[in-house]
């Protein structure tokens, strides 16, 4: 049975992709590393079988239990979910963030060149690019590196480690880089979440300056595919942004799940707005779609079911945090 790793696999996105392939390639035996930094994630594979899912407590940084993993298995991928990735706490402790991102990262790089890994994919985000301007034509794959805050910064530190050990060792590493995501098991301090929560229980739901920064959207499943594609037929030692194509500004996206939720917007509160706070991303896919891949459901949709899940899922919804957006 083929061995494939997944590090932050109990992680949002990380959760998401492992549910996929379970369900999808029944000859694959999942390794899932994983520190759980938050509780309430433990039991998101709770019902998979213990014969073909396993999780590793631990985290990147614990070099001897990484070592054992490996020297025990013959991974035919590899692929780093891992990472902290609130914009908001890395502002407030950089270091946490630098040690994980890019430390981390890089003890897993070791590993799999040490063990001959035949692939390595490692999971990034559209805010390594950098903010755009309203008018600014989308990011392409080629685009410079312009990260404004220390968690983008961490990730953009952490690719360029993937591309050096390409080129320097000539690992066969590859890159994604995708847009917003939402939908289950999603971490109560972000954004959705976090408006969900507050709109369920008539509270405030704070949001940085006016509102107008604009972020580009897409439903998790539909990025765990487009990653499953890449891991599959990417070519090494590529970079694959994977857009939502959904660009809507925070207060627009807020009135929407209100509109649903059958709430008023007088629950909107405009709070002083985050520090070096991006204005825009967008990315151009043309590549992922010259790939091979194609969107599964539509924003609305997929708002919906996200919607739902949360309802059914408190948990996942109810815990207060301080964020804003």
């Amino acid at each position: 049975m083929e061995k494939i790793l997944i590090t932050g696999g109990n992680g949002f996105i990380g959760t998401n992709f492992i549910h996929l392939l379970y369900e999808t390639y029944p000859d694959l035996e999942i390794f899932n590393l994983d520190c759980l930094d938050f509780k309430i994630t433990a039991d998101n594979h709770k019902h998979l079988d213990a014969k073909r899912y396993h999780h590793i407590h631990a985290s990147l940084l614990d070099k001897d239990v990484l070592n054992d993993l490996f020297a025990k298995n013959k991974f035919s991928q590899v692929i780093n979910f891992a990472a902290k990735s609130h914009v908001d706490n890395s502002i407030k402790d950089p270091e946490i963030f630098v040690t994980n991102n890019v430390l981390g990262t890089q003890r897993l790089l070791d590993l799999a060149l040490k063990f001959e890994t035949p692939r390595f994919l490692h999971i990034s985000t559209d805010e390594v690019y950098g903010s755009l301007g309203f008018d600014d034509p989308s990011t392409t794959e080629s685009s410079p590196l312009e990260p404004n805050n220390p968690y983008s910064a961490s990730k953009a530190g952490a690719d360029c480690l993937v591309r050096s050990y390409q080129v320097t060792y000539k690992m066969p590493c590859l890159i994604t880089r995708s847009s917003n995501n939402f939908g289950p098991y999603q971490y109560p301090e972000k954004f959705i979440p976090v408006i969900l929560s507050k709109a369920l229980k008539n509270q405030k739901i704070p949001v940085y300056g006016q509102g107008q920064n604009m972020r580009d959207w897409i439903f998790v499943l539909d990025n765990c595919r487009a990653v499953d594609l890449v891991r599959r037929k990417g070519l090494v030692g590529e970079i694959y942004n994977i857009p939502g194509y959904k660009e809507i500004t925070n207060i627009d996206l807020v009135k929407a799940i209100l509109k649903v939720l059958d709430k008023a917007e007088d629950l909107i509160e405009f709070v002083e707005d985050r520090k070096g706070h991006d204005l825009r991303y967008s990315m151009d896919g043309s590549k992922i779609s010259k790939l091979g891949f194609s969107y599964a459901t539509s924003f609305e949709e997929s708002l919906l079911q996200t919607i739902e899940w949360y309802k059914t899922h408190p948990a996942f919804a109810n815990l207060e945090f301080l964020s804003s957006f």
